[in-house]
């Protein structure tokens, strides 16, 4: 199989492998890495996913991005061991809900966090490597990503979020475990925990650390994220699908993208976003102008002022942003330098985006549960509006991406009920937390690091 490397957005370092690019996390140069091609499939090699597995689907896809770096028999043994939960669809009226909830910590994103922790201890192992994975969450990621690396020989973890930001139950999902993985609280924003991890994988002081990403400006993140596109274009018997994707930092809409690019027919991407309105304000007038501080809204995990993987999509759309640096010390004194604008016309044929109130999330999460008796989450019901909002006809994908128990505040107040709790948030109430406190700032992060 022929071997494809991975390339800076920024394009100032050398072309590299699959292994470096997960290890690695993000470039030198500070861009965000890519393909060098993307691989294109068939649309009788799509089709005859229709008799396949996810598990099946899993190992087609990722197999033709990282070539002979893993043996097929273990990416076959990952694949299984990563995807042993449901992946049901529902339909409601003309829409389908796709569930992504049902893996061990309720969310979306245990889907690619399992994923990339089976391909990174197998890396490591391989090396005799110890590594440590520093990830920045707005909600779900860490609780996925402590979940997927728990236990694991040769990698630590380290978690931020911000303090105020994020539900009990979320919060508990990261501090709750220890042995290899740490949480600390940073009094900021999500952007500012991002912002903490970008800088600290460049930072030659400790590069010692063997530092990585587990967000999705890792592409080991983001690749398991285009499997369910297929997936769910494999069970609708219909063609030209439109996709619904509530958007934070927007590797979630990013694995479309690379799905769309593989062959898939999708007729259009819905990116709906919740108060930070950077993406639809930027599709309308061609000028990106960041959410700064990003706006908190109960949709938490997509509470996110200047999204990582924008970077990526207005790449693929023949554009370039960056954000200016200090030479220095590389902080990031402007974000979202758009160098080279992207091609609006094309974007504005394959994208709508809305921008949903909380008003609005209310009253669909309120109108599925009296209508239909089914419980939706915030980030749920913004997907759902924005693809009512996009009143396109045909066939329309809206995700789930969280379990309705993560937000039992938001339910209870709503609906006047205690959302059922999944087997995997049972007795998480009850346990020990141990997390650190830290004001918004790099260089007591990094005397952290140090220390640890």
């Amino acid at each position: 199989m022929m071997k494809i490397l991975y390339r800076s957005t920024n394009r100032g370092v050398p072309e590299t492998s699959f292994r470096e690019a997960i290890f690695k996390g993000q470039p030198e140069d500070y861009g965000l890495y890519m393909p060098s091609s993307i691989p294109v499939l068939s649309r009788d090699e799509i089709d005859l996913f229709r008799q396949k597995s996810y598990p099946q689907i899993a190992l087609n896809i990722i197999r033709r991005f990282i070539g002979d770096e893993i043996a097929l028999s273990e990416l076959e043994r990952m694949v299984a061991e990563a995807y042993n939960f449901d992946i049901p669809i529902q339909r409601v009226n003309g829409l389908y809900i796709l569930w992504l909830t049902k893996g061990p910590t309720a969310s979306f994103k245990d889907f690619a966090a399992r994923m990339l922790a089976r391909m990174m201890e197998y890396f490591a192992k391989e090396e005799n490597r110890k590594i440590t994975v520093l990830v920045a969450t707005s909600g779900d990621t860490g609780g996925a990503v402590a979940n997927a690396f728990y236990n694991l020989e040769n990698v630590n973890v380290v978690v931020l979020f911000p303090y105020r930001e994020v539900t009990e139950r979320q919060r508990r999902q990261m501090t709750t475990l220890e042995k290899n993985i740490s949480a600390i609280a940073v009094q900021g924003k999500f952007d500012d925990c991002q912002a903490i991890v970008k800088r600290a994988f460049n930072d030659r002081e400790l590069k010692h650390l063997s530092l990585t990403s587990a967000n999705s400006i890792n592409f080991g993140r983001l690749l398991p994220q285009i499997v369910y596109y297929f997936y769910a274009y494999s069970r609708i018997d219909a063609e030209n699908v439109f996709f619904s994707v509530p958007s934070g930092n927007f590797g979630n809409l990013m694995g479309g993208v690379f799905a769309k690019n593989m062959g898939l027919p999708v007729k259009r991407f819905v990116a709906a976003v919740n108060d930070n309105n950077e993406f639809p304000v930027f599709l309308k007038t061609g000028e990106y102008k960041p959410v700064i501080p990003s706006r908190e809204c109960s949709s938490n995990a997509m509470n996110v002022g200047h999204p990582s993987n924008l970077a990526r999509i207005i790449d693929i759309y023949g554009g370039w942003l960056t954000d200016e640096r200090d030479k220095k010390t590389g902080e990031a004194v402007k974000k979202g330098v758009l160098n080279i604008s992207p091609d609006m016309e094309q974007l504005r044929r394959d994208f709508v985006s809305f921008s949903i109130t909380e008003d609005e999330v209310d009253e669909v999460i309120k109108r599925f549960y009296e209508r239909y008796s089914i419980l939706i989450e915030p980030h749920g019901a913004v997907g759902i509006k924005a693809a009512e909002k996009s009143g396109e006809e045909g066939p329309i994908v809206a995700f789930e991406t969280a379990d309705p128990a993560k937000f039992p505040e938001k339910i209870k107040k709503l609906l006047s009920i205690d959302p059922p709790l999944p087997a995997s948030l049972q007795g998480l109430d009850s346990k020990k937390e141990n997390f650190e406190i830290i004001e918004n700032d790099y260089e007591r992060f990094k005397e952290y690091l140090l220390l640890k």
